[in-house]
């Protein structure tokens, strides 16, 4: 099932403008999350926000955004005042100016999103922003409203589409010349070069998105599943539990195999001389 989009509105380029979507081009939908629990009811535990002096619970509808000026003094910020300094034009990536791709670093690139067309009625006009860059071997750089913060995105055509990369801001990258400063320039053995060179050569593989699977996930869901059979010998059921009836408890896997190993050694003492099963 393809994702909600994160972001509707329209892509323009001069007179030329077609109504876009903006989908995210990754996921963690299948990394492994714990719940927190309970220990003694395995009872999922929830987070509430406490008032950090009183160490009373704050209800929602007096949650409010607040930035500290001082040591413990803070300015209120209400939801509609920071959405008055918002883009007039939150809802359009006008395409100010463009770039050659090369000129812009890795670091500077932040998170990537694929646009789209969201009717067929813009397919022409979108064919035509994508192509034209394509053809100029250019990138489109634009501005655009996401959370409340103005970002600048660099627009990509990639294939039939257009690949949407939001641009890191001005203090967050951070010089490279303060990290490699105390790099020298000696130079290595004559003999040393090519025998590297011949080890790259030796260990060239083809891309393929195999290199970067995570074997901990796998490990950690094969673990759920023997804890799973462990606390539920049977299949689990969807109906909800009566009220009323205790929940079972977290197994601990590591009393559960002490007693499995406990049990075979006392089975193992009363079986007969010879007798193996």
């Amino acid at each position: 099932m393809a994702p909600a989009p994160h972001w509707k509105g329209y892509l323009k380029l001069s007179l030329v403008t077609c109504p876009v979507q903006m989908l995210p081009a990754t996921t963690e939908n299948e990394k492994v999350r714990f719940r927190t629990l309970n220990r003694e009811t395995g009872n999922p535990v929830v987070s509430q926000y406490v008032d950090s002096v009183t160490g009373k619970r704050v209800r929602s509808e007096d949650e409010v955004k607040g930035y500290e000026i001082g040591e413990g003094h803070y300015v209120m910020l209400e939801d509609g005042e920071l959405s008055n300094v918002a883009l007039e034009t939150t809802r359009t990536i006008d395409i100010e100016m463009f770039v050659p791709r090369s000129s812009i670093p890795w670091i500077w690139l932040d998170s990537p999103y694929y646009l789209s067309v969201e009717n067929p009625v813009g397919l022409d006009a979108f064919s035509v922003i994508r192509d034209a860059m394509a053809a100029e071997e250019m990138i489109g750089i634009s501005r655009l409203v996401i959370s409340r913060r103005e970002r600048a995105v660099m627009i990509e055509p990639r294939g039939k589409g257009i690949v949407l990369w939001t641009l890191r801001y001005g203090d967050e990258v951070r010089d490279k010349a303060e990290y490699f400063s105390g790099i020298g320039t000696e130079e290595v053995g004559d003999d040393i070069v090519p025998l590297v060179d011949q080890f790259i050569k030796q260990e060239t593989q083809h891309w393929s998105p195999a290199m970067v699977a995570d074997p901990i996930q796998k490990k950690l869901l094969k673990l759920v599943e023997m804890k799973r059979k462990l606390q539920h010998p049977t299949p689990i059921k969807t109906k909800p539990t009566a009220p009323g009836v205790p929940r079972p408890k977290v197994v601990n896997l590591m009393d559960a195999l002490r007693k499995s190993m406990e049990a075979d050694a006392k089975k193992s003492k009363t079986r007969p001389p010879g007798q193996t099963h």
